[in-house]
């Protein structure tokens, strides 16, 4: 087996150690440092996180921190979805997007303040081209990388574990918002938010040095709740539709061929750096358009490339994200189909690993 050597450039987080010690069996790269993958298996895994509560270190969701008199001009700069009416408190789920339309990234942003927000990122380095938009636009404000480390709290137990260790009161946290809670006598930023289907809360770690023990304090608070170590799980992301930027859509793709145009606001009153293009994209309709898919058979393997879709020999799509469902009993994919073979019941064939295999289009994700 090969390992990954040790580097200034591959991060580790406040709570490796607590990783470390609960088992975990593999790792990938993402925002240059560790995220972990699987503790006992993929399977396990999301049968645990279904019915109980897990502990996800989830640091590598990297903050980029707008201060300043211009922070809230630079954000809607950086986003077609609308944020005037966003109030302080609130999460949105916000696509960020280049002059051209395209995903640059999909992340959570976080308003602190009316002058101070925080963008959580996924995968890619958003934060050179926020100061570079802010450089370009001579605007007044501070960008930065801030030490907040993301510690997801995720499953139908998460309530009652947050609980024991912030108070009661964080069962009043509402979706997508936020409060601050005390522990050790700092206060955090606890969000309900995170990325699985099952329900939980995102604890914005500032300071390194409270992550081990804040790790253990949920790991002791939760021991008769079947509390694990755990991680955003391939099988249950893709069962509720939640998309893996850098996987399911890149630079190349546009919000509306994501899903996501809902959340875009087009026109000459639009104030987001890619408005004309999306303008043009939303006139047009998307050619292609992300579906949910099932792929006929066993269990298919891991989806780390692309696999092409055809209809009697002509490509009309790929599939990104694909693995097999235990409680659905079938493969569950994630796919970019063309508009004439999007429609939900349309068969198609895709190349795996495996060979060749039917194919479904869905009406929706499983969750």
């Amino acid at each position: 087996m090969a390992l990954i050597s040790p580097s200034g450039r591959l991060r580790r987080t406040p709570f490796s150690d607590g990783v470390e010690a609960a088992g975990v069996k593999a790792y990938t790269v993402y925002n240059r440092m560790l995220l972990p993958t699987v503790f006992e298996s993929v399977e396990a895994d999301y049968h645990h996180l279904k019915k109980a509560v897990q502990i996800w270190d989830v640091s590598c969701e990297r903050q980029v921190e707008l201060r300043g008199p211009d922070a809230t001009q630079l954000m809607q700069l950086l986003t077609p979805r609308p944020l005037a009416k966003m109030q302080v408190g609130q999460c949105y789920y916000v696509p960020i997007v280049d002059e051209a339309g395209g995903m640059l990234n999909d992340p959570v942003a976080v308003k602190l303040a009316d002058d101070r927000w925080w963008i959580s990122i996924a995968d890619s380095d958003l934060l050179l081209w926020v100061k570079g938009v802010a450089y370009g636009r001579d605007l007044d404000v501070t960008i930065d990388e801030p030490d907040v480390s993301p510690l997801g709290v995720q499953g139908p137990l998460a309530d009652d574990l947050m609980a024991r260790v912030f108070g009661e009161t964080v069962r009043d946290v509402r979706f997508f918002r936020f409060g601050r809670f005390d522990f050790q006598g700092r206060s955090l930023v606890v969000a309900r938010s995170g990325y699985s289907k099952q329900g939980g809360f995102e604890i914005y770690l500032e300071g390194s040095d409270l992550g081990m023990p804040l790790w253990t304090a949920l790991m002791e608070a939760g021991r008769d709740l079947d509390v694990r170590a755990g991680c955003p799980n391939l099988i249950e992301r893709i069962e509720g539709g939640l998309l893996s930027y850098g996987n399911d859509m890149t630079r190349a793709n546009t919000p509306f061929e994501c899903g996501l145009d809902l959340l875009c606001k087009v026109g000459p009153e639009a104030n987001c750096i890619g408005h004309s293009a999306l303008q043009a994209c939303a006139e047009e309709g998307p050619v292609q358009q992300i579906r949910a898919m099932e792929i006929a058979g066993d269990a298919v393997p891991g989806c780390d490339r692309l696999w092409p879709l055809f209809d009697d020999g002509r490509q009309v799509g790929h599939v990104s994200s694909a693995v097999w469902s235990p409680d659905y009993q079938t493969n569950v994919a994630v796919a970019m189909v063309r508009k004439d073979h999007w429609e939900p019941g349309t068969r198609l064939q895709v190349q795996t690993p495996v060979g060749k295999r039917g194919a479904v289009v869905r009406e929706g994700f499983w969750a």
